[in-house]
């Protein structure tokens, strides 16, 4: 068995390679622990990979920039059974703007547009915490702002075993699988700017079975699959800030405390059969490059 594996920032983007690399090289293992032999794409051309190198496997897994999860994905379907979230849904889910609006019609917080003073400015289509600022000023083009919500910052690491689009014979209605909820390690520089420092996982922190339950339904709604991470605030409600329909940072410090192995939640969710839960021992953090340490 042959899986195709693909990490788009390694050759294309120095400021994420080492967080891209250490979520590439956590999957990598855990596929060859499995008895796969994993297929990885070489040099920046990503597109001229997985159309020499899917055809021949037989699952596949893509990780971009959100901007870019859907073209890339798009193109694995083509050639093989793709086991991350559907390129459709992947696109609703990359442009923030959006799936925002899409949530709040479906009545799950998301935080309001921004009035007067201070707001965070984001991009539509953004990755992490690139770009992201909190500012008084405006908005720029492919960019939107909201109210900044105080609280703190967590994600929900979810795998998702309802399979739609190139697959959907395997749809089963199974929920969410739970693997970890998160502590984001988030700081605000002088100049405003959000920086991405890593995290701590697992957590049980207040209100979780409510900030777990609305991180489900975000993910339903949005339709996703596979490995998904949803960024909330638990402030006054839970505010759903971030829907990433892909393997996050947080895997890598997940993989070092789970028993089970990621590859076969993966291949047993994309064909809806996902585990009903997984099982945890320690904890640790992890910073922004995949680095961990035990707590």
């Amino acid at each position: 068995m042959k899986v195709f594996l693909a990490e788009y920032s390694i050759c294309n983007d120095p400021g994420l390679a080492p967080e891209g690399a250490a979520m590439l090289a956590v999957l990598s293992g855990s596929f060859e622990r499995c008895g796969y032999d994993v297929v990885t794409p070489e040099g920046p051309d990503l597109e001229d990979g997985i159309r020499r190198l899917a055809p021949g496997c037989d699952a596949g897994l893509v990780i971009t920039p959100d901007r870019l999860l859907f073209r890339y994905t798009h193109l694995l379907e083509q050639f093989t059974h793709n086991i991350g979230c559907g390129s459709m849904n992947a696109a609703i889910s990359a442009n923030k703007q959006r799936a925002g609006a899409i949530l709040a019609r479906h009545g799950i917080a998301v935080p309001p547009a921004a009035g007067s003073g201070r707001r965070v400015v984001k991009p539509v289509m953004g990755c992490g915490a690139q770009d992201v600022r909190l500012t008084d000023g405006e908005p720029g083009a492919g960019e939107f702002a909201e109210a900044y919500i105080e609280g703190e910052a967590l994600s929900v690491s979810l795998v998702g075993s309802r399979v739609t689009g190139n697959a959907c014979e395997y749809y089963s209605g199974n929920p969410p699988l739970l693997l970890a909820v998160n502590r984001q390690d988030i700081a605000v520089a002088d100049d405003g700017s959000f920086q991405y420092l890593g995290g701590e996982t697992p957590i049980h922190p207040d209100r979780e079975e409510e900030i777990v339950d609305v991180a489900v339904r975000a993910m339903n709604v949005l339709g996703c699959q596979g490995y998904a991470g949803i960024d909330v605030i638990a402030g006054d409600h839970i505010y759903v800030v971030d829907v990433n329909p892909r393997p996050t940072t947080s895997l890598v410090g997940i993989a070092a405390v789970m028993e089970e192995e990621i590859a076969d939640i993966l291949i047993r969710a994309s064909h809806g059969e996902a585990p009903a839960d997984v099982h945890l021992s320690g904890r640790v953090r992890f910073d922004k490059d995949g680095r961990i340490a035990r707590v």
